[in-house]
């Protein structure tokens, strides 16, 4: 294993494999970059064993390291695509010395947490589960944002001062674009009302064009069977948008409420009251 990362190197390990590829090949590759990362070095005080890889990530391993050898100037994106295409054409007999691998690191992964989690304290165990937890909720968050850009989510309007800056973004003052961003800033606080007035207006009609495309993909959304990228206000209004549509629109007139008090009736009617009340 830790051959394979040297052979990696930093600049392969940093690339964003998973941008790069589309199609089929996407899963293959966000797997593989997984299994790299796993077997980077974690900064925690207190390191838990390496889960294990599946069949298929030794079989990625075994061709990277063949790979390397006969093709050492082939990039990364060809390798894996070469080796998710062999892996597919492979029969079952051929994949079961890579599925046993993986379930032998089942069981020694095991073993290796039970004994990692027997010298922890409490606080520990409490701190290394909220750590699991966070991972899983940005990873999480994470594929919901990737599945949001795939479905052609509108992006969501931008401020009076996002829209000043991305124009004098270039030209401002600065070495860094922390510095440039600062000297924007100081800008836009010397500006007056009269001169703010343009990209004031240039957001509010932004907003206009995000509150429409958002109504129509959300409707998409619905249509195509994709509602859990709705949030349930979005999905209700969406509903009820798609179900007026067409309908002629009707005047609803609204009736004026009294100012009238009704006396709650003496004890001898208290029956009837009751009545009345639920009938309301």
């Amino acid at each position: 294993m830790a051959s394979v990362v040297a052979a990696l190197g930093a600049g392969l390990l940093g690339r964003r494999v998973g941008g790069l590829l589309s199609g089929p090949w996407v899963a293959s590759c966000n797997s593989v970059c997984s299994a790299f990362r796993r077997l980077s070095l974690d900064k925690s005080p207190f390191t838990p064993p390496k889960r294990p890889l599946n069949g298929y990530l030794h079989y990625v391993v075994e061709q990277q390291q063949i790979l390397f050898k006969q093709n050492p100037d082939l990039k990364l994106v060809e390798k894996t695509k070469w080796i998710a295409q062999t892996w597919r054409q492979l029969t079952a007999d051929q994949k079961k010395p890579y599925e046993v691998a993986a379930n032998d690191g089942k069981l020694k992964y095991k073993v290796e947490l039970a004994a990692f989690k027997a010298k922890l304290t409490p606080a520990q165990l409490a701190s290394l589960k909220e750590e699991r937890r966070q991972k899983l909720a940005k990873r999480k968050t994470m594929r919901q944002k990737r599945k949001l850009t795939m479905l052609g989510k509108p992006k969501r309007p931008r401020t009076a001062f996002n829209i000043f800056m991305a124009e004098n973004f270039d030209d401002a003052k600065g070495a860094t674009s922390q510095a440039k961003l600062k000297n924007l800033q100081d800008e836009w606080q010397r500006l007056s009302d009269t001169q703010k007035q343009m990209y004031t207006q240039l957001a509010e009609d932004d907003k206009i064009r995000y509150q429409n495309e958002i109504q129509s993909w959300e409707e998409q959304m619905i249509e195509t069977g994709h509602e859990d990228v709705i949030r349930v206000k979005q999905k209700r209004r969406a509903q009820r948008s798609m179900r007026t549509k067409g309908k002629p629109t009707q005047t609803v007139l609204k009736t004026v409420p009294t100012t009238a008090k009704i006396s709650k009736p003496d004890a001898t009617s208290s029956t009837v009251w009751s009545m009345k009340k639920a009938e309301e």
